[in-house]
């Protein structure tokens, strides 16, 4: 069943067993899991089953760290959750992500691999890609094309799936269809309301953009709003607890981390292919990732990362970029207004990563072109030349066009750092609510990997292609140099897990250190984060607290309390 909240006619109160909030692939997937069973599940989401301009506001706020970070880009407000402009990467992390590693400060899960291992299986049938076997951080198979032997002491080779599944659009029907579940659209969390002892919560204060308020009650309750949102929503949780839920030892919302990314450097060679085409993402579901061995990183007291070899074209001849403006004119324009905003999501998330490469999209050509389409067309017939060439180079499985340089990108863990944290702004949003400020901030080691990885990355690759490395001038320029990344919308770290109150937020089941009836699924609990794309485990843990709340529920004779 779904309930829109901004229907006048719909309850304004609700009561649930479960009251999930957040519907992205952390709540869908743990709602999925009570399908059949006498639990009432309750999944509020903030969006609607399209994107919305004034859902989308809500993502604002501020940034006061460096690198700046903004976060209203980085999320999108929607059934489905971000995952609807998502790059589709799923991968396990790897035993040494979940250890405790000496040189890295606040290092170690309180879960192993082994832990997550049978959670990590039934997510596959979540994405559906069962017919993929896995070991940890790697998933198994052959690549379309043979990669490059490195020497395993330095680099590895690791595989993941390629997997484009809309979580929303994908499960809505099945979940709509479900006796005792109720999906709750437009419905905003703006407090969690605890008891006067602040030991449990006895309400989840909801609003609507319109102005309506109302409750759900509920038995248990699951934070599943994103590595941001999550922290935000308890630290507005202050009315019995002025500091926040959760918030005794001043932990919600640091440790905020991301998986940073830029460019490291550019390999010059005649042979540039050798390293682009074997890492190439344009084939096949199993795509391959040049990776950190666990014995460089230990041996240079390194981060964990991965570096992507991009070609980079030169000059682009006339005829093709005549084919290609009339492609991205034909291009069929979608002007809802939820396409509008995921297009402009995604843009943004796209858009520093092509000014660092210095490629303009087809696009950007066509709106900025004085050329119109019947010159274009003029253009193409001239340059019928150049496409038969690149057809050429494409039938004998070279690159389209000629390419003398690689862009070396890099993406990396994050250390873990109290420093780096979100925190309430100062600004209110539609619903009166404190708007988000995230300062993001970065460690010496942080600095330390970027560049110690840039000259092993840089270095193994130009051995294979017989090519020169030109490291990016920030990486040479000392330690005060300001590093050049930007975030990948990988949120994680600022409700993290540990054994004991003092070192974390949520325990080993996810529940809140001292709040009986309150869990967080998603990203925000990792305490680490490896180089892994972070959705696959996020829906491996939140299967796990699925099947914990679901013995919970079952030695419980009360439906609805406390």
């Amino acid at each position: 069943m779904t309930i829109d909240y901004l229907d006048g006619s719909a309850p304004a109160d609700i009561e649930a067993d479960i009251c999930i909030v957040g519907a992205g692939p952390a709540g869908i997937s743990m709602a999925r899991a009570f399908i059949g069973t006498s639990v009432r599940v309750c999944l509020v989401e903030s969006g609607g089953f399209a994107a919305e301009e004034i859902n989308q506001q809500l993502c604002e706020g501020t940034s006061i760290g460096c690198p700046e970070f903004d976060p209203a880009i980085s999320r999108l407000r929607i059934f489905g959750g971000t995952c609807k402009v998502w790059g589709g990467g799923c991968v396990p992390l790897s035993k040494s992500d979940f250890s405790q590693r000496h040189w890295i400060p606040y290092s170690g899960w309180p879960l192993s691999y082994a832990d997550l291992e049978p959670h990590y299986d039934r997510a596959r049938a979540f994405f559906q890609i069962e017919k993929h076997d896995f070991r940890d951080g790697s998933f198994l198979g052959d690549p379309s094309r043979p990669l490059i032997p490195f020497d395993v002491r330095k680099l590895v080779n690791q595989m993941f799936v390629s997997n484009r599944l809309h979580v929303g659009e994908t499960y809505r029907g099945e979940l709509e269809r479900a006796s005792n579940i109720r999906i709750l659209l437009h419905a905003n969390l703006v407090e969690l309301k605890a008891s006067p002892s602040g030991g449990s919560v006895r309400e989840a204060r909801i609003r609507s953009v319109g102005g309506r308020d109302g409750v759900v009650r509920a038995r248990d309750y699951v934070l599943a709003c994103g590595g941001i949102e999550n922290a935000r929503l308890l630290l507005l949780s202050n009315s019995v607890a002025p500091q926040g839920l959760g918030n005794d030892h001043d932990l919600v919302g640091r440790f905020f981390m991301d998986h940073p990314t830029g460019k490291l450097g550019t390999l010059v060679a005649k042979a540039s292919h050798r390293v682009t085409r074997p890492y190439d993402r344009s084939r096949g579901e199993m795509l391959p990732e040049i990776c950190l061995s666990d014995e460089v990183m230990a041996a240079h007291r390194l981060l964990n990362g991965r570096v992507r070899p991009l070609a980079m074209e030169g000059a682009v001849p006339m005829g093709i970029r005549a084919l290609r403006g009339l492609r991205a004119a034909w291009r069929p324009s979608t002007l809802d207004e939820g396409s509008v905003l995921e297009q402009r999501i995604h843009a943004a998330l796209t858009a520093k990563l092509r000014a660092e490469l210095k490629c303009p999209s087809d696009d950007t050509f066509v709106m900025n072109s004085s050329v119109g389409v019947g010159s274009q067309w003029l253009q193409l017939g001239l340059g019928a030349g150049d496409i038969a060439r690149a057809l050429a180079r494409k039938l004998s499985r070279k690159p389209t066009l000629k390419s003398d340089h690689v862009a070396l990108m890099g993406y990396f863990e994050q250390a873990p750092n109290p420093d780096s944290r979100v925190l309430l702004g100062d600004d209110l949003d539609v619903l009166g609510q404190r708007k988000v400020c995230i300062d993001w901030q970065l460690t010496p080691l942080d600095r330390h990997s970027y560049r110690s990885a840039a000259m092993i990355f840089g270095t193994e690759l130009a051995q294979a292609c017989g090519g020169e490395l030109r490291l990016e001038p920030w990486l040479s320029e000392g330690n005060d140099a300001v590093p050049q990344m930007r975030g990948t919308a990988h949120h994680m770290g600022t409700t993290r897990m540990a054994d004991s109150p003092h070192d974390g937020v949520v325990d080993r089941h996810c529940r809140v250190h001292g709040i009986d009836n309150l869990h967080v699924a998603g990203s925000s609990v990792f305490p680490t984060a490896g180089w892994a794309f972070p959705t696959f485990t996020i829906v491996a843990l939140s299967l796990r607290l699925a099947e914990h709340l679901r013995a919970r529920l079952a030695t419980s004779t009360s439906s609805v309390g406390p």
